[in-house]
């Protein structure tokens, strides 16, 4: 059976699936560890020898990045690729400060200051946020320390520039995003779409940069009525 692996992203755990889950039910699913390696390449190639066999990428954010870098290295072991709230462009001007600001702030101020400094900002734009999603998503960058976002920023900022090979990516692709993620905009996905010959992008409604997590059912429902279309396209052309 294809494994589903689900990456999170920047800072996130299992928790950023946990709602998705119920709609795979019945599937081989795992949630990927990202470890300790401090590049987007090596948090690659630490899932594939991990995960044996052929898988289904799905990744959140920075996740996004690993799956995509995943499809790079190892094109012929992945059945679909699923990108949620990402991108594929290599640092931009200005960005740098802006990162190494956020890591100095966690070692300094810590994670939970880190939490109420952030979080917002990845909500959805112009809707109040729900409390129950907020203290989740707090709790979960809680359980993180300085040491493991600083080497997620820094993977970050050494991010390889995917928009120079995505477009080889032959394979099935699935893009979402949020109504109103302000972070990784519809248009940021729409030109990865423009790139990839059987892309299908998705816009969930009332959700920002934590879709998954803002509206589970929505994004679960996507993502397993699309690992069946991608199931059954792969067992008629084996047929």
């Amino acid at each position: 059976m294809t494994r589903i692996l689900l990456i999170p992203g920047l800072i996130c755990d299992g928790h950023v699936w946990q709602g998705c889950l119920a709609a795979l039910a019945g599937h081989d699913v795992a949630v990927a560890d990202l470890g300790v390696a401090t590049d987007i390449t090596a948090m690659a190639e630490q899932l594939l020898a991990t995960h044996a066999g052929d898988l289904i990428v799905v990744g959140h954010s920075m996740g996004g990045r690993v799956a995509m870098e995943m499809a790079r290295i190892a094109p012929t072991r992945l059945r679909g690729l699923a990108l949620l709230n990402t991108g594929m462009a290599p640092l931009k001007a200005g960005e740098l400060p802006k990162r190494e600001a956020m890591i100095a702030f966690a070692h300094e101020q810590g994670m939970a200051a880190l939490a109420d400094h952030w979080l917002p900002g990845m909500m959805a734009a112009g809707i109040p946020p729900d409390p129950e999603v907020m203290a989740g998503l707090r709790a979960m960058v809680c359980r993180m320390t300085p040491n493991q976002h600083e080497r997620h920023i820094r993977a970050l900022i050494a991010r390889p520039d995917a928009s120079l090979w995505i477009g080889a990516w032959q394979g099935p692709l699935l893009l979402m995003t949020g109504r109103q993620d302000i972070w990784s905009p519809i248009a940021q996905h729409e030109e990865i779409a423009a790139l990839c010959p059987h892309a299908r992008l998705e816009i969930i409604e009332e959700a920002g940069h934590f879709a998954p997590v803002e509206q589970p059912a929505a994004v679960g429902a996507l993502i397993s009525a699309w690992v069946r279309e991608t199931a059954t396209h792969a067992q008629e052309e084996f047929q």
